[in-house]
């Protein structure tokens, strides 16, 4: 599943980390110079951080439905799982990395046509 990508506890190395393999594939296609490299850098950030935001998203569905699907639902259960203002946040920060991957890939698609 794609949003473990972002969770792994430790380091991946290259060999096994999807993201990292992906990006180095797109810098290897791009024009070998500083703003390229950066573009890649930031591309790689953009793409993490937004695994990980999906991935607190995920978590608080998870939540609800184990609040709602409990033995014996309780109010301060549903009420704790209703707590959203995190949830949110992280889907507001969601909606500006998927902003910035798209100027992102825009810029590199740019460049690859050029280079």
């Amino acid at each position: 599943m794609v949003p473990s990508l972002a969770t792994a506890e430790v380091e991946p190395t290259r060999q096994t980390d999807p993201i990292r393999q992906a990006v180095e594939r797109l810098r290897a296609a791009l024009p070998a110079r500083e703003d390229c490299t950066v573009l890649a850098d930031f591309l790689e950030d953009d793409l993490r951080e937004g695994l990980m935001a999906l991935n607190e998203v995920e978590a608080h569905f998870t939540d609800v439905i184990d609040a709602v699907g409990a033995p014996r639902p309780s109010p301060i259960g549903l009420l704790q799982a209703s707590e959203d203002l995190h949830v949110l946040r992280r889907v507001e920060y969601l909606l500006v990395v998927v902003a910035q991957l798209r100027r992102r890939l825009s810029q590199a698609a740019g460049k690859l046509h050029q280079g």
